[in-house]
This record gives C-alpha cells, structure tokens and sequence, in this order.
C-alpha cells in the first residue's frame, strides 16, 4: 500500500535535510513550532522508543506545514539521500536525523561531516551515564563536570573525571571551570583528550602523575590567550 502524496515515502530523509539546513530555516521556525519539534525528536531519537516512526512523520509534516518552500513535496523530490548515518538513517549532506536533534534540543553545533566526527570521537570514551554516578553518590549535574549528551539525548560523563569510582580529580574539576566546561563541554572534554603541544602528550594522561599545577597553568593560559 503506497503512501499518500502527501507523506513522503522517508520522513526521515525531511528531517535529516532540516539539519542540513538549520543555519537558514531556524529563524523561520516560531517558537512553538521549535517547542512541537522538539518534544517529537525526542523520541525520534530513541531507536526503542515506541512511536518513534509515528513521530518522525509528524515532525516532518511539520516541516512541510511550516517551511512548504524548503520541505514540501517538489522540495523533497530534489533532495539527494546517501543511505548511512545512524541506524541506516539517511543523510543529506552529511547530515542525519539525529543532528537535528542535537541541534534543536541539545543546543550545540557538534553536528555534520565536519564536527559529527568529532562529538562521535569524544563519545566514544569511556563514560558514566547520570544514572550511575547517582546510585553511586555522584553529583551528575555539578558544573565542573564534563557532561555530554550521547545518542538518544542519554548523559554521559567522561569517565577520566573520576579517580575512584565516582570521586572526581580535584584538578579536572579546576581546569573545567577554567574551560568553563558547563558552557562549553564538548570544548572542554576535546582539550582533555587530544595531543597538547604545551604538555607534550593529551592532558588527560597527566592525571595522577603529579602535573596538576602544569594542567592547570595550560589551561589557564589557552583561555587568557583566547579572551
């Protein structure tokens, strides 16, 4: 049974091309129309959530209702798909459905051909979930803390934050205030990680060998630097 004209055969392909363009469809999406979107991308997002698929149809549909020059039918029909992304999703130009989920509802720009490498890079790390760091007496929510939004919106928290179970370094929690990790964590987890020309080596391999000083003057030195 064929889909009405109406309802493109992929909803996801809409959606996938709505993040591909979110720097100039943005603005045109009222604020209601942004809070709809993103109460039905939430669950989009989750692979096991049940109505995912009902979901993603009317979000596109909601694109199509509300930007009919960008996401309507002739619109669509332009759009060229390459099939890979997550969970074989389509992508339009790099981009997937759940780039558009973190654009609108996590509120960052790790997203795309360029940056998505990146957040899936720093996500690949070993990590605690909120939930674990609770039940072990954990604070998941403090602003020192380098917490990072994975796949289906779950949070993560990078686990080279903590020495002993969930009791975090003393020095990570100072040099994410001075990378004012609560603002910017996947800028502040991407410095813990990667090769340091200052230290000779990524920051995070400095931990418990008695550098903390030296972390914590780079630190201090890169954003004096950027400011």
């Amino acid at each position: 049974m064929g889909h009405p004209p109406s309802e493109p055969a992929d909803p996801y392909l809409t959606l996938a091309a709505a993040a591909a363009r979110w720097d100039r469809v943005a603005a045109r999406l009222g604020p209601d129309t942004r809070a709809r979107l993103a109460e039905l991308l939430t669950v989009v997002r989750r692979a096991d959530a049940p109505g995912r698929h009902d979901c993603a149809v009317r979000a596109a549909g909601l694109l199509r209702e509300r930007l009919p020059d960008e996401f309507g039918a002739d619109a669509h029909a332009r759009l060229v798909a390459v099939p890979e992304a997550q969970g074989g999703a389509p992508t339009v130009q790099g981009f997937a459905t759940e780039d558009l989920a973190v654009l609108l509802i996590d509120g960052h720009r790790m997203v795309g051909p360029v940056l998505g490498p990146v957040r899936e890079r720093l996500l690949a790390e070993p990590a605690l979930d909120a939930e674990t760091l609770e039940r072990g007496g954990g604070e998941p929510y403090a602003p020192d803390l380098i917490r990072l939004r994975g796949a289906g919106g779950r949070l993560r928290l990078p686990r080279f934050q903590f020495s002993e179970e969930t009791l975090p370094w003393l020095v990570v929690l100072e040099v994410n205030a001075l990378l004012d990790a609560d603002r910017d964590p996947w800028g502040a987890a991407d410095w813990w990680l990667s090769a340091n020309a200052w230290l000779g080596t990524n920051p995070v391999r400095l931990l418990g060998t008695g550098r903390d000083r030296q972390l914590v003057e780079t630190a201090r030195f890169l954003m004096d630097s950027e400011g």
